[in-house]
């Protein structure tokens, strides 16, 4: 139980480095400068100054782009659920952002590169969370023999679709969040121009393995990776318990991290500080790390296979998702001109990216702009347009609003 589980601290010695480094105005030598920024182009506009620091423009670049105001109607773990208490994307990339800074700021690394890599690390994310995810992945494979994965879709939005000549070291960062904290210790990876950035994108989408391969090419990348899982880990908890699908944290267990949203924060981070300060990689303990794999393990067990769309919903919104794509793609050949992929998406993007024309966007893919229409969607916005578009076939979806405990 978490009672029985100390808060931990930093190591005397750890504490006292960072202390004395501090003082001394020692720099990391393995934080990412923001004189080793790398841009797309080499715009005179984009070039740092005094008032607008390298990463602090990617920060900004990143919250007024259209995808981010999408977060706040998009599904972190529980769909269907009408509860301003419940996580959303858009808390979720925050609570990353907080915990992700508070690591980087006791390692001495480069905090506006962290957020600007938390916040972007989800845009490229479906309505519905994983599952849909995975939905829009089949059905996207069934007709190209390619893969969605939300990881490589952010990069495409910041990159492609509304480029802001966003840095080389945030795409890293956001293409390589995914895959969680797959080991113990993670070493940097070897994305260093736009070139390989270009080309691990490609791969991603034609091997589905190759998303395990990731790692970010920055500690700072490195750093934001671990902490989207410590913010979830026990948010999804805390989650459970506001919606009455769990009544207590007895059934978790735990040696080292604790059971509870604080203690699994504050542990992690003390862990990862003391194994990783002064060195060139992220680490944790064994013990803690054993200890996460549990817990997430446990979340599985109890929560995610639980809740979310693995109950009567999952089937149905599957369904949605199948009969939207064929539609949607139906309407762009077709040319339909009413159609909402070219009233609300096509018109809306050329409007609103800067850079694409309807003529230039129309000779991509249609698979792929089928794509980016339905990845782009909230989940209020998907289950309204599927009622527009097939209104003889209403589906039965179970939604928990606020008084169904009454």
């Amino acid at each position: 139980m978490s009672a029985k589980i100390p808060y931990l601290e930093l190591r005397p010695e750890v504490a006292e480095a960072i202390e004395n480094d501090r003082r001394a105005g020692k720099q990391n030598p393995f934080a990412t400068p923001d004189s080793a920024v790398i841009r797309r182009h080499d715009l005179a506009h984009d070039r740092a100054t005094l008032t607008r620091p390298a990463f602090a423009r990617d920060i900004e670049k990143i919250l007024n782009i259209p995808a981010y105001n999408r977060y706040a109607d998009k599904t972190q773990v529980f769909s269907f659920v009408d509860n301003d208490q419940i996580c959303r994307r858009g808390l979720h990339v925050q609570l990353v952002s907080r915990i992700a800074r508070g690591i980087g700021s006791l390692l001495g690394l480069n905090c506006e590169l962290i957020e600007a890599i938390a916040y972007g690390h989800d845009v490229g994310h479906t309505p519905f969370g994983h599952a849909g995810e995975r939905f829009l992945s089949s059905a996207y494979h069934r007709h190209t023999g390619r893969f969605f994965n939300h990881n490589v879709h952010s990069v495409r939005v910041l990159d492609r679709l509304y480029p802001r000549n966003i840095s080389l070291q945030v795409l890293d960062g956001v293409l390589c969040h995914n895959g969680e904290f797959a080991c113990q210790t993670l070493s940097l990876g070897d994305i260093a121009d736009f070139s390989m950035l270009d080309e691990r994108v490609e791969s991603c989408c034609v091997d589905e393995g190759e998303i395990d391969k990731l790692r970010p090419s920055t500690l700072e990348g490195c750093v934001v990776r671990v902490s989207d899982m410590i913010a979830y880990i026990g948010k999804d908890r805390q989650d459970a318990m506001n919606l009455g699908t769990l009544r207590n944290l007895d059934a978790f267990e735990s040696t080292v991290i604790g059971t509870d949203n604080a203690q699994i924060i504050n542990n992690l981070t003390v862990d990862i500080v003391n194994e990783s300060y002064g060195k060139d990689r992220i680490a944790l303990s064994t013990a803690a790390f054993e200890d996460l794999k549990r817990a997430k393990r446990q979340n599985y067990e109890l929560i995610y296979l639980k809740e979310g769309l693995a109950d009567g919903n999952k089937n149905i919104v599957e369904e949605m998702f199948n009969d939207m794509y064929e539609r949607l793609k139906h309407d762009l050949l077709a040319g339909d001109e009413d159609s909402p992929i070219y009233r609300h998406h096509i018109a809306q993007l050329c409007l609103q990216s800067r850079s694409w024309t309807r003529e230039t966007y129309l000779a991509t893919p249609p698979d792929q702009i089928v794509v980016d229409y339905l990845a782009s969607m909230t989940d209020g916005y998907f289950t309204a347009l599927y009622r527009f578009l097939f209104p003889a076939r209403q589906h039965e979806i179970s939604v928990r609003d606020y008084c169904a405990d009454l």
